[in-house]
């Protein structure tokens, strides 16, 4: 073989060669390449390629159902406006972003907060300037309040089932903010308080009546008794174990006592606050002379001086941290 025909032959198997070498890397790349979501077959983008907003959304964000539908909340809300429901916030290690207030009713000033107030009589102003996102309201707001809330953020409706029932609350209000846990603790530590006072108060009183009663000031001053099944005081009977007095049985609300019931009170304690204020508010001054008035001073607990005078700001609460309040107000009044 001439020198000039093997040098053609060499040449032809280098060709040959790189080109084995070229299809062996090809069959190499193409099951990586699918697994990538590259191949033309898959029809969708790879993962580096999809918008960040897209690929989050589901954990963003989840659908719970309230009285009204379904309501899309975000799955970890940062800044929650719980109207009137602040306390269970605070149970949770939650600080809300605004606070319920009416003219007429004040603020929860119970729990201190330092935050901006929201008057649920005006606009919606103070709350949009809050930026909530998500915003939880309970049977007080009806379809139209409650369209307005959702106009300013997602806004969840508590179920009316739970309006008396404390720990229901607290636990819905958890799993809407996704801290299921923190109810849970929260829960054992009501639960531990509440045995313990039951135990004491029993022990104290026994089967000895009680009524609660309160002083609506205003332009006509009114005493108005709260049935055992009262969301705010219905926790004395049901958790407590205190024994109502017999009006107030069979009883969810509260009734205003005419001028003529007053005189028939016959329950051996009361407990009594203002529905606004404190004892000593300069607005209240008008208000408390019915408790001068004959009437009340005929009422034999009056007279036997078995009226407890109490703070309306958590004893005008049904929540967790306001009945654990209740709790060490009746411990220090009937456990000597």
């Amino acid at each position: 073989m001439g020198r000039n025909r093997r040098k053609i032959v060499f040449a032809w198997l280098a060709v040959l060669l790189i080109a084995m070498a070229g299809l062996a890397a090809c069959g190499e790349k193409a099951p990586e390449q699918q697994a990538a979501g590259t191949g033309t077959d898959s029809g969708q983008q790879p993962a580096e390629q999809q918008p960040a907003a897209s690929k989050e959304a589901s954990a963003e964000t989840r659908v719970v159902q309230d009285a009204y539908g379904d309501v899309t909340i975000p799955a970890h809300p940062q800044r929650v406006a719980a109207i009137y429901q602040e306390d269970f916030l605070l149970a949770l290690g939650v600080t809300p972003i605004v606070q319920w207030y009416h003219p007429a009713w004040g603020k929860q000033d119970y729990l201190g907060l330092d935050v901006p107030p929201f008057d649920i009589t005006g606009s919606m102003e103070a709350l949009i300037a809050a930026n909530p996102h998500l915003i939880i309201v309970d049977g007080g707001a009806d379809k139209e309040k409650y369209e307005q809330y959702s106009k300013v953020a997602p806004t969840y409706k508590l179920p009316d089932e739970l309006r008396n029932d404390t720990i229901g609350r607290l636990k819905k209000i958890a799993d809407l903010l996704g801290i299921p846990e923190k109810a849970d603790e929260a829960v054992k530590k009501y639960e531990q308080k509440m045995a313990d006072t039951r135990a004491k108060l029993v022990k104290a009183i026994g089967k000895e009546t009680v009524a609660v009663i309160r002083l609506n000031v205003g332009d006509k001053p009114t005493l108005a008794l709260f049935g055992e099944g009262n969301v705010y005081t219905g926790v004395l009977y049901k958790e407590l174990g205190l024994q109502p007095y017999e009006a107030a049985k069979n009883q969810d609300t509260h009734v205003v006592l005419s001028e003529e019931a007053i005189p028939s009170i016959n329950a051996e304690h009361i407990i009594i606050f203002p529905s606004n204020g404190g004892w000593d508010s300069p607005e209240n001054k008008e208000a408390l002379k019915i408790l001068q008035d004959p009437l009340w001073q005929s009422v034999p607990a009056v007279k036997k001086g078995h009226v407890y005078q109490m703070n309306r700001t958590h004893w005008q609460s049904g929540a967790i941290i306001a009945n654990m309040m209740k709790a060490d107000d009746l411990i220090y009044t009937f456990v000597k």
